[in-house]
């Protein structure tokens, strides 16, 4: 992972791609290890799929939104997340709450606000949940044109982050993962992960139970990525379609080593 702002750093660049995909491989162990349980509030048409990854990478899952248990489910969880696929009132109040218990608590929570690039009443709700510091916030290239109202060049990305967000994850052929002082691109990851519902925010999912076990917020979301694409990857060579591709990747998920991702690891 080449951290692009740091001048000296840059004669190093096949070291450091070595060095941090046997680190992205010990991350992946720690997690497997510590089994961080995320609580996740997503859309229903999302809760299976994500909740399915969560176990396939090694982290446990919970998922109420009912306003008498959430902050108990918060309080003792190892990382939250505020997904925005699908936005009633019961949700908008339950996200508000998971966040004001995770931020009393210190549990780390990042934030998916997902479609916001058309509700305009989502891409308020998702400006004030920014305004409560996410540790990490993702979005894909439309998504974050919505929120930004820039185009999705790195620079633009990149600017925003340093102003609005601590970290961001804006994924694409390119993931860009940036704190606005260091940029780490992952280039792993298939086509056939934009044709089944639910991966992006099953995915992030995953990227918030690195979180839960990684303290820097960028190498968590990178990590998590490479992890992701790696996964994605190997599933397409074994799928026949959308169909078989949403249940090989949960098998190579589960089945992903060490060796795998420092032979496949594409970081830039």
């Amino acid at each position: 992972m080449t951290y692009d702002t740091t001048p000296h750093t840059t004669s190093l660049v096949g070291k450091a791609r070595r060095l941090e995909a046997a680190r992205v491989a010990e991350i992946f162990a720690r997690l497997r290890e510590r089994r961080p349980r995320v609580h996740v509030l997503t859309s229903p048409v999302a809760q299976t799929f994500t909740a399915n990854m969560l176990l396939a990478a090694g982290a446990e899952p919970s998922m109420t939104f009912a306003p008498e248990e959430v902050p108990a489910f918060v309080a003792s969880a190892d990382a939250l997340l505020v997904n925005l696929g699908m936005l009633d009132r019961v949700r908008r109040d339950a996200s508000t709450t998971a966040i004001e218990v995770a931020k009393d608590v210190g549990v780390p929570w990042t934030l998916d606000p997902v479609k916001i690039q058309i509700s305009p009443s989502r891409l308020d709700f998702a400006k004030r949940l920014i305004e409560m510091e996410p540790d990490l916030v993702h979005a894909n290239h439309a998504e974050f044109e919505g929120l930004s109202g820039l185009p999705a060049t790195e620079g633009a990305i990149c600017e925003f982050a340093v102003h609005f967000v601590s970290t961001l994850a804006v994924t694409g052929e390119i993931d860009v993962v940036t704190d606005g002082t260091r940029t780490i691109r992952v280039a792993n990851g298939h086509p056939l992960m934009d044709r089944v519902t639910a991966i992006g925010c099953a995915g992030f999912a995953v990227a918030t139970a690195f979180r839960a076990v990684e303290p820097d917020p960028v190498i968590a979301a990178a990590a998590a990525l490479v992890v992701l694409g790696v996964a994605g990857e190997t599933a397409a060579a074994a799928a026949h379609g959308p169909g078989s591709f949403a249940a090989e990747i949960l098998d190579a998920l589960h089945a992903l080593d060490e060796e795998t991702i420092l032979a496949r690891a594409k970081i830039r």
